[in-house]
């Protein structure tokens, strides 16, 4: 097996799994991905059951290019997992794209769909032999382990399977009679459960993927938990005890604003991380302007708080992807150009506060800042509705060595003059976490603070320090 590099782990992914007799499956796949686009832009793809034989199709490219009406009249089924991807630790290719599909020794088939990142990869191949030597990511992995138990149930092997792997795990798992969801025991990528009005339930990464299907919120899989749904209906099991710590990042970028938790929805967390930020970094200015979209929530709560006149400065071109997730520095540089153009006649002459979500490899901001200062900005003073971005995420999240992050090598005074701002301030960790209604201790701060729950291989965590070791594997 390739070893997944610990510098390149990339993934943000969203998963999506439904059983509804009579409803058209594939169908309300497609656009469950539809409303989860945003956590994955480089492949899609969708499996369905129709209770006798598995079905997978899958493309690089968003769900509109890669699902035609044509292609999803094909997909027959009453049950089917889906899948949305940016790239984990293959290569942006389709044979790394999702579902991934394997064989039971039995000749039944299974599809899996995975959101996170494991970090003992290794042993697990390992322990595969030649099998795992074929695996080139995670979610592969998991499917050749899956598919190896000829002696038990796929319920049984997933739940060994969950409680042998260690790292950020959201699973959507489907034979031809049942579709399965699985968390990893500290819940550190979501997962949430609904019921359909007519029967029937859905999984999903997002509320908003249930909505969009017409599914009720039931609950979140909790941390340590397998569902499984069949003709029966909803039955559930543990594997491992729940040890909570939600990935707070979740809140703060890649969630969409209308996710909905028990403790709050992500907008009303933003909004009160804006209002937080006003009152921890005031500034004279004359109006409040969002970097859109994940800075609009936060720009609204700090000109409520401010009583300074908020503004929209920056039209986003909406059909460009997310430039967090572009798979290349390159692909990166342009597409902030391409996204974002200033209002001239909004901002020319004025002192801006401008509210970002986060900074991580600080190219946005400062070409932002550029702009805005050549669209005839007097002052522009950035406000981060999140702490420094500091350590690396080995959990799933594109922010995977600390060359690329501006926040663990620079001071804040640095990181201002090397964005160009006039005044730089973060929201502090304390009042981020604040915003969540969640206690401190159920959040995952890693990238912020450093204390990563799960341990990594190569990463040792002592005296609230981490330091860089080489562990033999």
């Amino acid at each position: 097996m390739r070893e997944p590099v610990p510098t390149g782990a990339r993934d943000e992914c969203g998963v999506f799994g439904i059983y509804a007799r009579g409803e058209d499956v594939a169908k309300l796949c497609y656009y469950g991905l539809y409303a989860l686009q945003h956590r994955g832009q480089e492949s899609a793809g969708i499996a369905v059951s129709d209770g006798r034989s598995i079905l997978v199709s899958k493309e690089m490219g968003l769900v509109n290019q890669v699902f035609t009406e044509a292609r999803l009249a094909g997909m027959d089924g009453h049950l089917g997992i889906a899948h949305v991807r940016y790239s984990t630790t293959g290569a942006s290719t389709w044979d790394a794209a999702q579902p991934a599909f394997k064989v039971t020794p039995s000749g039944s088939g299974i599809a899996l769909a995975h959101n996170g990142n494991l970090v003992n990869t290794a042993d697990l191949a390992r322990e595969l032999g030649a099998a795992g030597d074929k695996c080139t990511t995670d979610s592969e992995l998991l499917a050749t382990l899956l598919a190896r138990d000829a002696d038990v149930s796929l319920e049984e092997s997933l739940a060994r399977t969950c409680a042998a792997v260690r790292g950020a795990f959201s699973l959507v798992v489907l034979d031809e009679t049942t579709v399965y969801g699985a968390r990893d025991p500290h819940g550190v990528r979501p997962l949430v459960i609904g019921r359909l009005p007519r029967g029937g339930y859905v999984l999903a990464s997002e509320t908003s993927a249930l909505d969009i299907v017409g599914a009720h919120l039931l609950r979140e899989v909790e941390p340590g938990e397998i569902v499984a749904v069949d003709e029966g209906g909803l039955r559930s099991r543990r594997y491992a005890a729940a040890t909570p710590h939600a990935c707070l990042f979740e809140y703060v970028y890649i969630a969409r604003p209308d996710h909905r938790l028990a403790e709050t929805t992500v907008y009303a967390a933003r909004r009160r991380m804006g209002a937080l930020l006003a009152a921890e970094a005031p500034v004279d200015a004359d109006l409040v302007i969002p970097v859109p979209d994940c800075g609009t929530a936060a720009a609204a709560g700090y000109a409520e708080a401010s009583g300074i006149p908020y503004a929209e400065g920056l039209v986003k071109n909406r059909y460009v992807g997310r430039t967090f997730i572009q798979p290349t520095h390159s692909l990166r540089e342009l597409g902030i150009r391409l996204k974002l153009n200033p209002l001239r006649d909004v901002i020319e002459g004025r002192r801006l506060v401008v509210v970002d979500d986060s900074i991580v490899r600080g190219n946005t901001c400062r070409q932002l800042v550029a702009m805005l200062r050549e669209a005839g900005a007097a002052a522009v003073h950035l406000r981060v509705a999140a702490p420094p971005i500091r350590n690396p995420c080995y959990y799933g999240i594109d922010m995977a060595t600390r060359a690329e992050l501006i926040g663990s090598g620079l001071t804040i005074d640095e990181i201002r003059d090397f964005v160009g701002a006039d005044s730089l301030a973060y929201l502090s960790l304390d009042a981020l976490v604040a915003t969540t209604r969640r206690p401190k201790s159920s959040l995952c701060r890693a990238c912020m603070d450093g204390e990563y729950p799960i341990p990594v291989p190569g990463e040792q965590v002592e005296a609230g320090k981490d330091v860089l070791v080489k562990l033999r594997r």
